[in-house]
């Protein structure tokens, strides 16, 4: 079941039109890349005070749902 983004906005003027949570100029980048290094969500949310537990948890759906969408060939990888 596919549930709406309500959190992960895309707006030209803020932070390039990189996709960011809630209008704010944290990017989903920002946020994946922190879970990637080890971060904790305790450990992110402390960082950044603005950011919820259901921010964090939009950002992973909103990664599952854009590599659902295409394939893309990774250098290294095999067909």
């Amino acid at each position: 079941m596919f549930k709406t983004l309500d959190r992960i906005t895309i707006d030209p003027e803020v932070f390039r039109g990189q996709p960011c949570i809630r209008g704010m100029r944290i990017p989903v980048t920002l946020i994946l890349k922190l879970l990637a290094a080890g971060k904790t969500n305790k450990e992110i949310k402390d960082d950044y005070p603005e950011i919820e537990e259901e921010d964090i948890k939009q950002c992973i759906e909103y990664a599952a749902w854009l590599t659902s969408e295409k394939n893309v060939a990774i250098a290294g990888s095999h067909k």
